[in-house]
């Protein structure tokens, strides 16, 4: 009798074990299957894209002549990287990309910082204010063109017109041609349309900050500086890491902007990377070269953007 309850014991135990293995083997599917819907998008709009052009920078794949395929030898599948190395026009646009990025995302941080901090400090209107600020983020990048483009205008560009009127230039000047003021003229176009997103990021982080810590400072004798540099810079760290890596990323595609005021010009003096890319695509059909040239970008872009975010994962286990 002892036996025979054993044994329906054990073979109760083997049915529910393997009710639940088969429960967990349906669960487990369930979320996979919830989510394939959006793995499929993904799949069709970034990564098929993504290794396709990794897949056409080394072919020497010409829009007017399609019918050139892909060379499995090093000596040919290496050809655009070599060309992006001995091109000038290439470097000069790298470089006037990191001294764009590095000026813009700079000053746009320093100014989004003092506004920020101003904006805390208001009592009453502080709503208003914050959708006052966020009215440049309205613009499409390509209105933002067109309106700089406007004001800094040879003949009759508000600049121009306004400078002339105070008496502080004599005669019109070519801003958008003459050197450095083409690049400058890009740079503060960027930085006012970039500015409402990071002040409001860098806001809600300096709101969020507990007010025991600065009273306790203030009890202390701590200076309004002294808060500053040593509460509210420290906390805000996370925030303020999420809001230069989504701003370096989006300037850093910078090509409306410079396609629209300058196209780049003249002489390649406001090239860019990806200006550049459009060109030797859409204008010039080397799409093999073109796609080169954006998988250098895309390689850099993530490499900086893993910095970004492994400094963010420390500032999380800092404070």
């Amino acid at each position: 009798m002892a036996t025979t309850d054993a044994g329906q014991v054990k073979q109760v135990e083997f049915d529910t074990a393997t009710r639940t293995r088969k429960r967990s083997a349906g669960t487990s599917w369930f979320p996979w299957m919830l989510i394939a819907p959006s793995l499929f998008v993904i799949g069709i709009i970034i990564i098929y894209p993504v290794l396709y052009s990794t897949y056409v920078s080394f072919t020497p794949f010409h829009l007017l002549r399609p019918e050139q395929t892909f060379v499995f030898t090093t000596d040919k599948m290496w050809d655009n990287y070599i060309k992006l190395a001995q091109d000038d026009v290439f470097w000069r646009s790298m470089r006037n990309t990191v001294l764009f990025l590095a000026v813009t995302v700079n000053l746009s941080y320093f100014i989004a910082l003092a506004l920020s901090q101003l904006l805390a400090q208001v009592t009453r209107g502080q709503s208003v204010m914050r959708t006052l600020l966020m009215v440049p983020m309205m613009f499409a990048p390509v209105l933002v063109g067109f309106q700089f483009a406007w004001f800094f205008n040879a003949t009759v560009g508000l600049v121009n017109n306004a400078l002339t009127s105070l008496g502080l230039l004599h005669a019109p000047k070519a801003w958008l041609v003459d050197q450095p003021t083409g690049m400058i003229a890009i740079m503060i176009a960027t930085i006012w349309m970039n500015i409402p997103m990071l002040t409001i990021i860098l806001l809600a982080g300096t709101l969020s900050l507990p007010r025991e810590t600065f009273e306790a400072a203030r009890v202390d004798g701590a200076s309004a500086w002294q808060q500053f540099r040593n509460i509210t810079m420290p906390l805000i760290a996370p925030f303020t890491l999420i809001a230069l890596t989504v701003l370096s990323l989006d300037i850093a595609r910078a090509y409306d902007i410079v396609r629209i005021m300058t196209g780049g010009g003249p002489a390649h003096r406001t090239e860019m990377i990806w200006t550049y890319t459009g060109r030797m695509a859409i204008r010039n059909s080397q799409f093999g070269l073109a796609s080169a040239m954006s998988m250098v970008a895309v390689v850099l872009g993530v490499a900086f953007t893993l910095y970004l975010f492994r400094q963010l994962i420390k500032s999380r286990v800092a404070y």
